[in-house]
């Protein structure tokens, strides 16, 4: 049985499968993109499937400081969709 690779919520810090969360990228242009396949190019973060845990990464601006760029208000409301499912 092949292992499945473990990732980290940005928001709750709780390590599950990686199959499990919604990437965010940065590509080498720098752009900040949601990777709904998880095989976008790129630097990526990983959150859960919560509301709870993106409010949790945009308080303490953790997305921000991996990526080492200012995270646009529309980023977070594409991911406030993708969460709730609209």
């Amino acid at each position: 049985m092949k292992k499945m690779p473990q990732r980290t919520c940005m928001g709750c810090n709780i390590k599950k499968d990686k199959k499990d969360f919604i990437r965010i990228v940065k590509n080498k242009e720098g752009e900040i993109s949601i990777d709904k396949t998880g095989k976008m190019p790129g630097r990526g973060a990983y959150l859960c499937d919560d509301i709870k845990c993106l409010e949790k990464a945009m308080k303490s601006k953790r997305i921000d400081k991996i990526f080492e760029t200012k995270i646009d208000d529309e980023i977070y409301q594409k991911l406030r969709g993708v969460i709730i499912g609209e």
